[in-house]
């Protein structure tokens, strides 16, 4: 998604100047420029609508240029303006100038660093603070039709999650949206990975892999729609206590979940007690793909060398950014086993790193002789080496 730049000054030169710097690091940039000598000064109910951001020079014609950066601050939903000036640095900051430059010594690698960080701080606030940006107290979203927003359940870089209720069908769902802002990073956008996730997850069916109703996409905004699960995680399961055949049962309903998966090429890589939810009957619901990727897609996506996961459920080779495939989502299964058969985590460390060289040094922990039975099964989950654990989800399932 490109950026859109507006320039105000009454010299040509000058404007063809910030063009330039901006063009050269973001050739497909949308830049507008205004000229308030020869057009006259913006109207004052101006609010910069549609702008990513605003390059205000000093050169105003007969207003000052202060009093205008300042009638342009006090707007709250005006976008951030860069000043150039000459050597009234205070002033402008003063007068709400996100950043200053004087204005004939504009050097291009400050100047590209200070747009950069506005982008970027400008993509956290549109996907958090502004990504609910219709009426707050009845719950409309302009752009996305048929829901009635209750509450906000979780915040991320570039998505938020909500709890919504479709009006059609007069039921609760989740809604995670995410909306496109522009993306000042290399590589596969967020928006495209957002849709990527739902692609990988709308076509599965299966009672314990949360149930997908809808996508809607916008100019820049999508959603997903899927099931509310509003019972909690199996992690307040586990802090409360699961008694020994709950596990058990619990570890059926995770390993045929996995199953599923693997038979589509598609790894969680992030699995752990939180996310999987507990459904009001006491079954369980896996969630949460968004760190899931189809294998063959995997290196191609995720580049080499990046680390997914979270450390206390990583298996070693993952942790240590080796190759992965469904054996460490095997491997997270039997760390989630012992939690919930001891109410604990089998390895511990004040960092993740130490957390990391535990799965892949220390022992495979002993369970109590109250639980002796399980050994066997969980030496196989936590083996160190892949090729040393059960195979896969089906063989989870048939030693259950």
């Amino acid at each position: 998604m490109s950026i859109k730049v507006m320039i105000i000054d009454g010299q040509a030169d000058f404007r063809s100047l910030l063009m330039h710097h901006v063009t050269t690091h973001w050739p497909d940039a949308i830049i507008s420029a205004y000229d308030p000598v020869a057009a006259g000064q913006l109207p004052r109910e101006f609010s910069g609508a549609g702008n990513d951001i605003i390059l205000l020079g000093d050169s105003q014609g007969d207003k000052d240029p202060i009093l205008t950066l300042r009638q342009f601050a006090k707007k709250p939903t005006f976008p951030a303006v860069i000043y150039f000036g000459d050597d009234n640095k205070v002033q402008a900051l003063s007068a709400g100038a996100t950043a200053y430059f004087q204005r004939d010594n504009i050097r291009h690698n400050a100047f590209i660093v200070h747009v950069s960080d506005i982008l970027r701080n400008r993509q956290r606030v549109a996907s958090t603070d502004s990504l609910f940006v219709g009426d707050m107290a009845t719950g409309i979203h302009p752009l996305i039709k048929g829901y009635r927003f209750l509450k906000r359940l979780a915040v991320s870089e570039h998505s938020a999650v909500y709890v919504a209720r479709k009006e059609s069908v007069d039921v609760n769902m989740v809604l995670k949206v995410l909306r496109q802002v522009p993306d000042v990073s290399d590589g596969l956008g967020a928006f495209d990975r957002f849709l990527q996730e739902y692609e990988m997850i709308a076509g599965l069916h299966h009672p314990n892999i949360v149930k997908i109703y809808d996508l809607g996409v916008s100019d820049d905004h999508a959603h997903i729609a899927m099931e509310y699960v509003p019972g909690g995680d199996l992690r307040k399961r586990i802090d409360e206590g699961i008694l020994q055949a709950d596990a058990v049962e619990y570890m059926r309903q995770i390993a045929s979940a996995l199953s599923k998966l693997h038979s589509l090429g598609i790894l969680h890589r992030d699995l752990k007690p939180g996310n999987i939810m507990v459904r009001d009957d006491n079954t369980l619901v896996l969630i949460d793909f968004g760190l899931a990727k189809r294998m063959r897609l995997e290196q191609e996506i995720t580049g080499n060398g990046e680390i997914f996961g979270t450390p206390y459920y990583m298996s070693p080779e993952q942790g240590h950014a080796g190759d992965v495939d469904e054996r460490s989502d095997i491997y997270a299964l039997g760390v989630i086993f012992y939690e919930m058969l001891t109410g604990k985590k089998p390895y511990l460390g004040p960092d993740a790193m130490s957390i990391i060289l535990k799965h892949t040094k220390a022992p495979v922990p002993i369970l109590p002789h109250r639980l002796s039975q399980y050994q066997a099964l969980l030496n196989m989950l936590l083996a160190k080496r892949p090729q040393d654990r059960l195979q896969s989800a089906k063989e989870v399932l048939d030693w259950l």
